[in-house]
C-alpha cells in the first residue's frame, strides 16, 4: 500500500507539473512577439513650458518670415525657443545651417527626428538649453516666437550683435524698437490661429556721435535705426532729416539734399 501511495502521489504531481507547464505555453502564445514600441512624444498646443507655453508657428508664417530675412544658403540660423524644430528645419531646407534651441528635451528629440524626416539633419542641430545663457552672437539671422517681456529681456543682447543681422518675430514686438518691416498674414485661409504676423528687424550700428567730414561736421543722434541732428556747413547748419541706419548703411536728407554712406568700423563714409 505504502509503494502504491507513493506511485499515486507521484503521478499526481508529474500531472500537475505537465498541467501547469501548458498553461503557461498557453499564456505565452498569447502574449506579442516583443513589446510594443514606446510611443513617440507629440506635443500640444498652449502646453506650459520655461518661459512661454508652446504654440506652433504656423508654415506660412515660418515661410514669410524666413522671406523677409532673405535667408540664403549663406546664413547661420538661430531659432530661440525651437519647439518642434519647423522653423529651423524650413531654413534648412533653403540651404542655411541652422540651430534650434529649446529648453523642453522631449521637443529637443522631437526636432531631431523631424529633422531626418525633411532630410536635412546634416544642417540642423538642436540644443536644449536656457535661451538666456545662450550665446546667439554668431548668428546672422535670429527667429523667434516669444512674449513680448521676454523680447524686452533679451533686447539689449540683440541691439549687441553684428550691425546688419537680421531679426524675425512673430506677432510680438520689440517694445519702442520699431519693426523696419511687417507683414499680417492674419486673412490667409491658410493662418488659422491669431498669431500671424511676421516682424522684422535689422540690428543697426552704432551711428551716434560727431563726425568731421568732406561734407562738413555732421552731429547725429539715434534712437534705435533712426537719425537726427544737424550737418554744419560753411553755408550754415542744416538739420538732419528722415535719416535711418540699416546695418552700417546710413542715409538722411539735409538741406535739401540726399546723403549716403557707410559705417566702416567707428568711422563714417559718406558718398
Amino acid at each position: 500500500m505504502i509503494a502504491t501511495y507513493r506511485g499515486q502521489a507521484y503521478s499526481f504531481h508529474v500531472k500537475l507539473h505537465l498541467a501547469a507547464a501548458l498553461l503557461l505555453a498557453g499564456f505565452a502564445s498569447l502574449a506579442p512577439a516583443q513589446a510594443p514600441r514606446e510611443l513617440e512624444y507629440e506635443p500640444v498646443p498652449f502646453q506650459a513650458g520655461k518661459d512661454v507655453v508652446w504654440v506652433p508657428t504656423p508654415q506660412v508664417v515660418v515661410d514669410k518670415m524666413l522671406d523677409l530675412a532673405k535667408v540664403t544658403p549663406a546664413d547661420f540660423v538661430i531659432d530661440l525657443g525651437s519647439g518642434d524644430g519647423r522653423t529651423v528645419i524650413t531654413a534648412a531646407r533653403r540651404g542655411a545651417r541652422a540651430l534650434g534651441v529649446e529648453y523642453n528635451p522631449d521637443m529637443v528629440e522631437l526636432s531631431k527626428r523631424n529633422a531626418v524626416k525633411n532630410g536635412v539633419a546634416d544642417k540642423v542641430r538642436f540644443i536644449k538649453a536656457d535661451l538666456f545663457e545662450t550665446d546667439f552672437s554668431q548668428a546672422t539671422v535670429v527667429t523667434m516666437f516669444l512674449l513680448p517681456e521676454i523680447n524686452l529681456k533679451l533686447r539689449p543682447k540683440i541691439l549687441a550683435l553684428a550691425p546688419g543681422t537680421r531679426i524675425v518675430s512673430n506677432s510680438f514686438n520689440m517694445g519702442d524698437w520699431e519693426a523696419d518691416d511687417s507683414v499680417d498674414l492674419g486673412s490667409r485661409a491658410d493662418c488659422t490661429v491669431s498669431w500671424c504676423t511676421a516682424l522684422f528687424w535689422i540690428v543697426p550700428a552704432q551711428v551716434a556721435g560727431i563726425y568731421d567730414l568732406p561734407q562738413g561736421r555732421l552731429v547725429l543722434q539715434q534712437q534705435y535705426q533712426r537719425l537726427s541732428g544737424s550737418l554744419v556747413t560753411p553755408g550754415g547748419i542744416q538739420a538732419v532729416q528722415g535719416g535711418r541706419v540699416a546695418g552700417t548703411e546710413v542715409m538722411f536728407t539735409a538741406g535739401g539734399r540726399e546723403y549716403r554712406g557707410r559705417m566702416n568700423g567707428k568711422q563714417l563714409e559718406l558718398r
